[in-house]
């Protein structure tokens, strides 16, 4: 008999494979992004002390953004790097956590680099 396996978790072995080679530490925090089918989530974290040192989500009230879209991506990754360069991180390692660079993740990303991030 076919087993078929789910679209999610397809993702999350490509995202266990992406992980076996990305590493976010103190100097080189990593940028996860994680978007689910309303929403859109990320955050820089520091894999050397298991810390999320900046988040930044679609479903934050005060940001009034709406959903999953393009142009909330780029919303948000405006904001997430915004914050990231108040506390003083100014490269990081792009995790895109299996999603495919396309879409609402090359916004985010493109948006991102366009604020002052590097990756």
């Amino acid at each position: 008999m076919i087993s078929v396996i789910s679209r999610n978790e397809r993702r999350q072995r490509r995202h266990q494979r992406i992980r076996k080679k990305i590493f976010g530490t103190s100097q080189r925090p990593r940028l996860c992004v994680y978007k689910s089918l309303k929403h859109l989530h990320a955050q820089v974290i520091d894999d050397t002390v298991g810390r999320t040192l900046v988040a930044a989500s679609t479903v934050e009230k005060d940001l009034n953004l709406k959903g999953g879209t393009v142009k909330s991506a780029e919303a948000l990754g405006k904001i997430l790097a915004e914050r990231a360069l108040a506390k003083g991180i100014t490269t990081v390692v792009f995790d895109r956590a299996g999603y495919p660079y396309h879409g609402v993740i090359k916004a985010f990303a493109e948006a991102s680099r366009k604020a002052g991030l590097q990756f």
